[in-house]
């Protein structure tokens, strides 16, 4: 009995991982609703008129944000150069791009599987660089200025008026 039932888990546990797998794709590449294509920018981003990232808008989008979170925090000129370090650093990339749809559906499961994870060490590259470079930019405000950098940041996050998050009536 042990010996059909180690094939059957076996088989159990490929189909769970291949069916998380392509429904994490197609999540994450589902297009966007035709109404989203002539929305203004949301909580997902700038987008093209196909729904997309545009990656001109996304940089334009940053710089406006930027641009306005510098205003808030009235730096003075002793720190501008972290300013400097920290937004070139938390810069999107100019390439960003969705995994083609159907190049991915031409793999097999695990190199769909090994795709994602690689995707997913590239993202959390990303996001530790970004992290490693807000502290240490924050490191260099006065505590005057990391609370209008904290509330100006929740805004952008999950919470606040921007981020779509949930708020206390």
């Amino acid at each position: 009995m042990n010996t059909v039932r180690k094939p059957l888990q076996a088989i159990a546990l490929a189909s769970l991982l291949a069916a998380m797998g392509a429904s994490a794709f197609a999540q994450t590449a589902a297009p966007a609703a035709p109404a989203a294509a002539t929305a203004p920018a949301g909580p997902g981003g700038p987008r093209d008129h196909a729904g997309r990232h545009d990656p001109a808008k996304m940089q334009a989008h940053f710089a406006k944000r930027q641009a306005e979170l510098k205003a808030q925090l009235k730096l003075t000129a002793a720190q501008e150069p972290a300013w400097a370090r920290f937004t070139s650093a938390i810069q999107p990339p100019a390439n960003f791009q969705r995994p083609d749809r159907a190049e991915f559906a031409k793999l097999t499961t695990p190199e769909r599987i090994d795709k994602m994870k690689a995707l997913r060490a590239e993202r959390n590259a990303r996001m530790d660089q970004r992290a490693d470079a807000t502290k240490t930019f924050y490191a260099a405000l006065t505590p005057e200025q990391k609370k209008t950098f904290d509330e100006s940041t929740l805004r952008r996050g999950h919470g606040g008026k921007h981020g779509g998050g949930h708020h206390k009536g």
